[in-house]
C-alpha cells in the first residue's frame, strides 16, 4: 500500500489558476450578467460566481469555453502576457488536461520511449525533475518537441520557447532542423536536366566557388579579420572588361578553362542561366595594376540555382533551420539588442515589424500568435527612482538564453552578421 507521500508525489499539481478580476472585467464590458455568461458556457450561475470570487478555477476545458463565450483569449484571464508564454499557458490554451497531453503524446515514439504519463507532463511543467530514463537527455526530450506542438496546435518554436522559460536551469531540448520537402528536390532536378552539358558546367562550378567564398569568409571571421556583407562577397568575380593577356583570369574563369568551356566575357552560357533565374548578373569597377579601372562582371547565384546544381550533382541537401530558429532577418534584430547589453539598445533603435515577431505584448496580427517574446522596452528611471527617463530594448531572460545557447549554430547560419560581441552571454556574463 502507498504512503500518503507517494500518492502525493503522484499527483499533478494544482491546475491554472484564472486571474478573478480580468473575468469580472471581461463579463462587464460585453454587458453580460452571471446567468446569461453561465449559460454560454453551460455552467451554473453560482460556478460564474466561485471563479469570479477565486473559490473555483476552471479546468482547462471550461477555461477555453470562458474565452469563448467571452470573445477573448485565454491569456486574456490567466493574465499572462504574450510572449511569455509557460508549457502550462500553453496547455491551457489548448484547452488539454494533463491526462489527454499524456494520451497524444503516448501516440509518438519519442512519448512511448519516455514512457510519458499524467504526472510526468505536471512534473514538466512545473519545473520540477521528471522521474525516468532519458528524460535529461536534451536529444530525447527534443523528439517530444514536435509531438507537443501538434497537441497545442502551435508551433514548434512556441514549444521551444515555453519550454525554455519553464525549466531556465536546464539545456534547451535538441531539436532536429527541417527536413525540405521532397517535392522541391524534384523541381531542382527536373531543371537541371533542362540545361545543357555546358550550362550544368557553368552552374557547377559556380556553385564550388560561392562555397570557397563561403569558406574564406568563415576562416575571416575566425581570424576575426574584417567580413564584407554576404550581399557583397557572394557575387563572386566573373571576368574583368579586358584583355586577358593584360589583366589575366579570375578564379572562377581559371574553374570553367579547367573544365574546357570558358565563354569570353559573361557569354551567352552565363545569360542564358539568367534567364532561366538561377544566377545574378551585376557589373561594377575595381582598380587594377596594369591598366588603372578596368569594368568587373559579377555572378551570384541564387537559392533555386544552388538548389538545381546540388540535386543535378547528387550532393546532400543542406538541411533548412530547425523550426525554433530566428530567420536572418529576426536574428540580426535580436544580435543588435544583445550587442547593446547590459545598456540596452535606444528606444527608437528598434522599429518596423520585428517587434510583431520578437517583443513582449506583441502578436504579428489579428488571431496570430503571440510574438517570442525576446526583447522588451524597460524603464531607466532617474536617480532615486522619482521618474522613468527614457525606455531601452534589452533582451528578456528567455532572449540571453536563446541566444546562449544558439550563438554558435547563428555563426554558422548566418556568418555574416556580426556577433564578435556576444560571447559573453553565452557564457552567462551580464
Amino acid at each position: 500500500m502507498k504512503s500518503s507521500v507517494d500518492l502525493y508525489r503522484l499527483m499533478p499539481l494544482p491546475l491554472r489558476g484564472i486571474d478573478p478580476s480580468r473575468l469580472a472585467a471581461r463579463r462587464e464590458e460585453l454587458g453580460l450578467t452571471c446567468e446569461a455568461l453561465a449559460k454560454r458556457v453551460g455552467v451554473s450561475a453560482r460556478m460564474i460566481f466561485f471563479y469570479e470570487e477565486g473559490r473555483h478555477t476552471p479546468t482547462p476545458q471550461r477555461l477555453r469555453r470562458l474565452a469563448a463565450a467571452l470573445d477573448c483569449g485565454v491569456d486574456v484571464l490567466t493574465g499572462a502576457a504574450r510572449g511569455q508564454e509557460t508549457l502550462v499557458d500553453l496547455r491551457y490554451t489548448a484547452g488539454l488536461t494533463l491526462e489527454r497531453v499524456a494520451e497524444l503524446l503516448r501516440d509518438s515514439a519519442a512519448g512511448r520511449e519516455l514512457r510519458v504519463s499524467a504526472s510526468k507532463i505536471s512534473e514538466l511543467e512545473s519545473g520540477r525533475p521528471v522521474r525516468g530514463r532519458y528524460w535529461r537527455e536534451p536529444e530525447m526530450t527534443g523528439r517530444l518537441v514536435a509531438p507537443l506542438a501538434k497537441a497545442y496546435r502551435v508551433p514548434v518554436r512556441m514549444v521551444v520557447d515555453a519550454w525554455m522559460r519553464t525549466r531556465p536551469g536546464e539545456p534547451a531540448p535538441v531539436v532536429a532542423p527541417q527536413r525540405k520537402p521532397e517535392a522541391s528536390g524534384m523541381a531542382a532536378l527536373a531543371t537541371w536536366r533542362s540545361l545543357n552539358e555546358r550550362q550544368r558546367v557553368y552552374l557547377g562550378e559556380i556553385m564550388r566557388e560561392d562555397r570557397m567564398r563561403e569558406t574564406e569568409m568563415w576562416m575571416r571571421r575566425v581570424q576575426r579579420l574584417p567580413v564584407e556583407k554576404a550581399a557583397q562577397w557572394r557575387a563572386l568575380p566573373l571576368a574583368l572588361q579586358a584583355p586577358p593577356s593584360v589583366v589575366g583570369y579570375t578564379r572562377l574563369q581559371e574553374r570553367l578553362r579547367g573544365r574546357e568551356v570558358h565563354d569570353p566575357g559573361a557569354g551567352p552560357t552565363i545569360h542564358a542561366l539568367e534567364r532561366r533565374g538561377l544566377v545574378v548578373v551585376t557589373e561594377d569597377s575595381v582598380e587594377h595594376p596594369a591598366v588603372g579601372t578596368v569594368g568587373r562582371v559579377l555572378v551570384e547565384i541564387t537559392r533555386r540555382g544552388r538548389a538545381a546544381a546540388r540535386e543535378g550533382l547528387g550532393e546532400p541537401r543542406d538541411p533548412g533551420p530547425a523550426a525554433h530558429l530566428l530567420s536572418e532577418w529576426l536574428w540580426g534584430v535580436v544580435a543588435r539588442v544583445a550587442a547593446a547589453e547590459p545598456a540596452g539598445l535606444e528606444d527608437d533603435g528598434l522599429a518596423g515589424r520585428s517587434l510583431f515577431f520578437i517583443g513582449v505584448g506583441y502578436r504579428g496580427r489579428t488571431g496570430g500568435r503571440p510574438s517570442r517574446g525576446l526583447v522588451d522596452s524597460v524603464p531607466v528611471m532617474a536617480p532615486g527612482g522619482t521618474h522613468v527617463v527614457e525606455y531601452r530594448w534589452r533582451l528578456t531572460p528567455l532572449g540571453r538564453r536563446h541566444v546562449a545557447e544558439f550563438l554558435h549554430v547563428y555563426r554558422e547560419l548566418y556568418s555574416h552578421i556580426d556577433t564578435a560581441g556576444l560571447d559573453r552571454l553565452a557564457a552567462g556574463e551580464p
